[in-house]
């Protein structure tokens, strides 16, 4: 899952039922400035990050869920969110299928 906002970007491996965490990483994790946790840089190293866990722990193939904020707010990724797919794809990982999950409300406009 890449949850990507104008606030921050969550990079987060499960199984595939979704129910066990493999590994998460965020870019406030990978920088100091409260203002660059949304960066593209945080995001793509964070990407880097969860794609070395997966790496060692033997995983070598990926479906990616990509997640804006969704709901009554913006539908857009944030700025983090195509340098993390992008990350993940450079570090020889296989990606399966890219699917959107971001919530769409259905009663407001």
């Amino acid at each position: 899952h890449i949850f990507a906002s104008f606030n921050g970007t969550f990079v987060h491996v499960t199984d595939l039922s979704g129910r066990e965490t493999i590994a998460r990483v965020t870019g406030g994790m990978k920088v100091k400035a409260d203002r660059d946790e949304a960066s593209p840089y945080a995001a793509m190293l964070a990407a880097q990050d969860v794609a070395e866990k997966c790496k060692t722990l033997g995983i070598t193939a990926l479906h990616i869920k990509l997640r804006a904020t969704g709901g009554n707010k913006t539908k857009t990724p944030g700025p983090g969110a195509q340098s993390a797919l992008r990350a993940l794809a450079r570090s020889s990982m296989k990606i399966g299928r890219i699917e959107d999950v971001t919530p769409v409300p259905s009663d407001s406009t």
